[in-house]
């Protein structure tokens, strides 16, 4: 039966734009992030892979799943191994009650650590 409300209803499709930009604001609502990390290679990585590509997150996003890499700059002083795992925390839960897809993994790369009196 739900196959079939499914075919009746027509299908559901999220953008990568969505579900980075859910991740990315759930990033920066993380305690102990400073920033998310950018580079110069993002946008050629978006020109040449075709991926949705902003500042330090990208999404690979089917119908029913979703897996997040995210680039991110820690405050110093903080536990980046206990930031880390309330941040893949933070951005699994935000993005799966938000869009109904099941997060199947957030890979976190740390490239940086800021002290609080840097400018971002």
């Amino acid at each position: 039966m739900t196959e079939q409300l499914q075919l009746e209803l027509g299908t559901i499709r999220i953008s990568d734009d969505v579900v980075s930009k859910i991740a990315g604001m759930a990033a920066l609502e993380t305690p102990g992030i400073a920033a998310m990390s950018g580079g110069l290679s993002e946008g050629w990585g978006k020109r040449l892979s075709g991926k949705n590509v902003q500042k330090g997150v990208t999404v690979e996003v089917g119908q029913l799943e979703a897996a997040i890499d995210l680039r991110i700059i820690v405050l110093y002083e903080t536990p980046i191994h206990e930031v880390c795992r309330m941040l893949q925390q933070n951005v699994r839960v935000a993005v799966e009650s938000l869009t109904g897809l099941h997060v199947v993994e957030v890979n976190i790369k740390v490239e940086g650590v800021a002290f609080k009196d840097d400018e971002m």
